[in-house]
């Protein structure tokens, strides 16, 4: 079994979470825990499970999490690839402006 740290960081590539993240912003996640809708979180599509990616939950569907990003413009999000398995919560964004996600 591989140990792993609770916390771990993440650089957000891309615009899919514009406004409230830009690409560029480092971000602290914590692994596990509890998830609500509307928490911002780091997860993999079960049908991309090679893609990890950073949305907003919307609700709890099939098992999983039915997740998208900000920017209504881009669906490479659920809409797109359905269900996700959340790997944890974004705690704070450390880089290049502190602050906490709403």
């Amino acid at each position: 079994m591989r140990w792993q740290l609770p916390l771990f960081a993440v650089l957000v590539n891309g615009p899919s979470m514009v406004p409230a993240l830009r690409s560029g912003d480092a971000l602290l996640v914590r692994r596990g825990g509890r998830v609500r809708p509307g928490d911002v979180v780091v997860a993999r599509f079960r049908t991309r499970p090679d893609l990890l990616v950073v949305k907003r939950v919307i609700r709890e569907q099939d098992g999983g999490w039915w997740i998208q990003g900000d920017n209504q413009l881009i669906e490479d999000d659920s809409r797109a690839y359905g269900v996700a398995d959340v790997i944890g919560r974004v705690l704070i964004r450390y880089y290049p402006r502190v602050g906490r996600l709403s």
